[in-house]
């Protein structure tokens, strides 16, 4: 009895540092004397002697890096800035990825230095004040698919580059704000001129409706007109019950009420 406890005892230890249970989002693989299992496990409890075989773990989730450096613009300014690089591993290429490139810590070295590469030679094309306006989503998007040509083979997917932060030389930081306002005045001007332009069309449309209507006045009013007008203003004043004295040549009635 007391050698089976001290057996359990002995085993007990070694037994539970043998257990691992596979977290969400990780791959493990095991290697046995250096050599690697092509069985790869991503869940479930995993077990291992450690006295012959490592369990090496990688995560295939959405990793993020983050790098700060300066990077250089075409006309040859260092541009500092902060990026974050989103990628993951392809679970099918876990094996490829650790005798090639080793573990995360690795691998993530090696993405960083791809994207020093991939974003000098992007960035050089562009003038500063391009990285820091309009033109920063464009850059992105190249330094991406570059970094993708090389490490897409070797079993990384590259999600997204992000220049979170760019922070310019001081003098042209100042010229790129001064331009900035000096086109956001512009639009302001450009926005009061069209007011104006509209408000003018709109004036001079109306003065072409009150001429146009004056000219068919006009051109309406001839003596024949006039006459047979007075003639009906005359007819509706005899009817009316008031009493009343009209004084007429016979073509423009005169009212006098009494």
């Amino acid at each position: 009895m007391k050698n089976k406890l001290f057996c359990f005892v002995i085993w007990l230890p070694l037994l539970l540092i043998s257990c691992t249970v596979a977290q969400p989002g990780t791959i493990y693989v095991k290697q046995r004397l250096g050599k690697l299992d092509p069985r790869t496990r991503i869940d479930g409890l995993i077990l291992v002697n450690p006295l012959t075989t490592k369990l090496i773990d990688l995560p295939t989730r959405t990793t993020t890096g983050e790098l700060r450096l300066s990077l250089p613009s075409k006309e040859g300014l260092n541009v500092l800035t902060e990026v974050s690089i989103l990628f993951k591993i392809k679970p099918k290429e876990v094996l490829n990825i650790i005798q090639n490139l080793g573990a995360e810590s690795d691998y993530s070295l090696v993405i960083k230095n791809t994207f020093r590469s991939a974003a000098a030679d992007i960035t050089a094309k562009y003038l500063a004040k391009d990285m820091h306006s309009g033109k920063r989503d464009e850059i992105e998007l190249e330094v991406r698919e570059k970094m993708a040509e090389t490490l897409a083979p070797r079993g990384i997917d590259i999600e997204a580059v992000l220049l979170k932060s760019i922070e310019l030389p001081t003098e042209l930081y100042a010229a790129v704000e001064n331009k900035l306002k000096a086109e956001q005045e512009a639009q302001r001007m450009e926005f009061v001129l069209q007011t104006a332009r509209q408000e003018a069309e709109k004036k001079r449309i109306e003065a072409e409706g009150i001429r146009d209507a004056q000219i068919i006045i006009q051109e309406g009013m001839t003596d024949n007109n006039i006459a047979w007008r007075s003639l009906e203003v005359l007819q509706e004043l005899a009817a009316s019950p008031n009493a009343k004295l009209i004084i007429t040549d016979g073509q423009a009635p005169v009212l006098i009420n009494e």
